[in-house]
């Protein structure tokens, strides 16, 4: 049998069987160590020591991820979220959106930016929470804030959140400004409440003790219940600010005056007042003096009122 071979300089010569047959000899034995190395069987050990892999991502990079300038600084400013009892969702969202606003890239849209660093945000359930999603379920930075709300943030709490709203109420020894403040923690807490703003000046006004109501009315003539949603909220909103400014100065106007009142009752107490008429003679300067204090702050807070509108 004659069999041809080509040279390395591209010239076919005879080769003798023999070498032909070792040649296919050699590639036969190649092959079948092949399949071997494809058929070994896995020891019990194989099998208790895994392989080294790892489980593909949640999320879906945009194509312009791979342009990402990633700088390590940022990561330390970035709030840490734990899924702990006191943390809340919607406060660490904005807080993280007002870290990413801070990271410029123009090779990268701001959707890249914030699924890049998102996962930096979180730690230990929380995180685990992300490395469980399905693999590829996460495209874009709306779907990434949909899913954390919706873990985070279920619907039980959203309803109790919303059952405080309705039951706005003041506590006694509680100011106006305090329970403003309250409520718009609460509100800040679960802005996703969907109450209409009329709706939520109502419940406020509502939960009003019998004093502050009337100083509501008060200090808009009595046209309160005339003013649009709006309107109504920012009024309530700049008379907190200036009952805080007026109850400071009230309450350093009452530590002199209580100063004062005590080195009077000492006078007293020299001349050998009875005590009894004493305490009456003091009770009445503070009560008065009260009085008028809160009759001068009242005047001013009104006109204070009327300057801004």
């Amino acid at each position: 049998m004659r069999v041809w071979s080509c040279t390395l300089n591209g010239r076919l010569c005879r080769v003798s069987s023999s070498f032909s047959e070792n040649m296919v000899e050699e590639d036969n034995q190649s092959l079948h160590n092949e399949n071997n190395e494809n058929n070994h069987v896995r020891t019990f050990r194989d099998y208790m020591n895994p392989t080294k892999t790892s489980a593909p991502s949640c999320i879906v990079f945009p194509p312009d991820a791979s342009h990402f300038n990633f700088k390590p600084d940022i990561i330390q400013l970035l709030p840490s979220f734990h899924d702990l009892d006191l943390e809340n969702p919607y406060l660490h969202l904005r807080e993280f959106g007002e870290v990413s606003n801070t990271y410029n890239d123009s090779n990268c849209r701001m959707n890249t930016i914030r699924l890049n660093l998102f996962p930096f945000l979180l730690k230990d359930k929380a995180k685990t929470w992300l490395q469980n999603l399905r693999p590829g379920s996460i495209r874009t930075w709306d779907e990434m804030q949909q899913q954390f709300l919706k873990k985070f943030l279920p619907s039980h709490i959203t309803n109790s959140f919303k059952r405080q709203i309705t039951t706005f109420t003041q506590k006694p020894g509680e100011t106006f400004y305090q329970y403003w403040d309250k409520c718009r923690d609460l509100l800040n807490t679960c802005p996703h409440h969907g109450f209409e703003t009329w709706r939520l000046v109502s419940h406020f006004y509502e939960g009003l003790t019998l004093k502050d109501s009337q100083m509501v009315e008060l200090m808009c003539n009595g046209t309160f219940e005339d003013k649009d949603p709006d309107e109504a909220m920012e009024y309530l909103d700049l008379l907190a600010e200036n009952t805080r400014e007026h109850t400071t100065l009230v309450g350093e106007i009452i530590q002199i005056s209580v100063g004062r009142v005590i080195t009077i009752m000492h006078k007293l107490h020299s001349h050998h007042f009875k005590h009894t008429i004493i305490s009456k003679i003091l009770m009445d300067i503070h009560l008065f003096m009260l009085h008028l204090l809160e009759e001068i702050l009242r005047k001013h807070c009104m006109h204070s009122l009327k300057s801004r509108r």
